[in-house]
């Protein structure tokens, strides 16, 4: 039990490296919808249900094209679902990976590689960047996760 514990402190660099890149993409994937928000409400278009087109206290004057689709709220969600896709798998790989006590520059390069990797992938979805530029992106944060993934199997088979 003292092992487990030693292994989830701010003692363990492993474990630290893990906690400011999932603080890091938790605040990516909570302030992604923000974003959004923002973006439909200077444009005032980009929603969604019947009823964000009534009036109301922060809609005091709707317009009937406010239902329509606009690009730059889309590109906003689309950036969500694609981190909604993502970051849940690494939140989990990352803290299984933790649990293996693989050598911290291993860590470090996976978790800051898949940081870094996301992004650049945010980055490149802004800026509306060819998909070639965000598939690249998004491969390299896809491939740390694999290999934690399957560092987390072999850890596994072999205990």
């Amino acid at each position: 039990m003292a092992t487990e514990t030693a292994m989830l402190s701010l003692d363990n660099p492993v474990f630290v490296t893990y906690l400011l890149a999932a603080s890091i993409m938790l605040l990516k994937l909570m302030l992604q919808p923000w974003m959004t928000v923002v973006r439909m409400m200077t444009v005032r278009a980009g929603f969604r249900s019947p009823e964000d087109a009534r009036k109301s206290p922060l809609n005091p004057t709707p317009s009937s094209g406010q239902l329509e689709p606009n690009e730059h709220v889309e590109r906003s969600r689309r950036m969500n679902l694609n981190d909604l896709e993502s970051i849940p798998g690494f939140l989990m790989a990352g803290f299984l990976f933790v649990l293996t006590e693989p050598p911290l520059i291993l860590a470090q390069v996976l978790i800051w590689g898949y940081v870094i990797a996301r992004g650049a992938h945010f980055i490149a979805y802004l800026t509306a960047q060819l998909h070639d530029v965000r598939a690249t992106c998004w491969t390299f944060s896809s491939l740390p996760v694999l290999v934690m993934a399957v560092y987390i199997l072999l850890a596994g088979l072999s205990a």
